[in-house]
């Protein structure tokens, strides 16, 4: 499970560091090998392979391309994806497409979430939390009721 928030440069050919912090909860199975693609939100998405391979079994294979919904839906998902490893700096290269997408220049913000890692432009991402109206409290109490 990938948790926390650090800051980061991307180099001039896109390569980001993974944090140590988020590189010990990458599973051997994984093989050190990634899928980046976009995020729901204007972010990019990191699955290790292993995560990529359980999203795709439980929830994308599940799709009906017949659905013009869930078909757009894969073609956004899948048409700037990307399949890296790390290289000897434990790094990853994420495609310039993405880079553009989530408007990224220099810093760049990594993100723990769970079975994924997320990257963002740190002033995307600060947009992002302060534009809700409600609260952490009052989303959490949403989301986190029992029903």
């Amino acid at each position: 499970m990938f948790i926390g928030k650090f800051k980061y440069s991307i180099d001039s050919k896109g390569r980001i560091s993974i944090p140590a912090k988020l590189r010990k909860n990458v599973n051997p199975e994984a093989n050190e090998s990634f899928i980046i693609t976009r995020g729901t939100e204007k972010c990019i998405d990191i699955y290790p392979l292993d995560s990529w391979k359980e999203l795709y079994e439980k929830k994308l294979k599940r799709l009906n391309t017949f659905e013009p919904n869930e078909a757009r839906f894969l073609r956004m998902l899948l048409q700037e994806a990307s399949e890296d490893s790390f290289d000897t700096q434990s790094r990853v290269s994420i495609p310039k497409s993405l880079i553009e997408y989530a408007g990224i220049k220099k810093e760049v913000l990594i993100l723990g979430a769970m079975e994924k890692i997320e990257v963002w432009d740190p002033a995307t991402y600060d947009a992002y939390i302060n534009e809700s109206s409600k609260s952490y409290e009052e989303i959490a109490k949403e989301v986190m009721a029992d029903e």
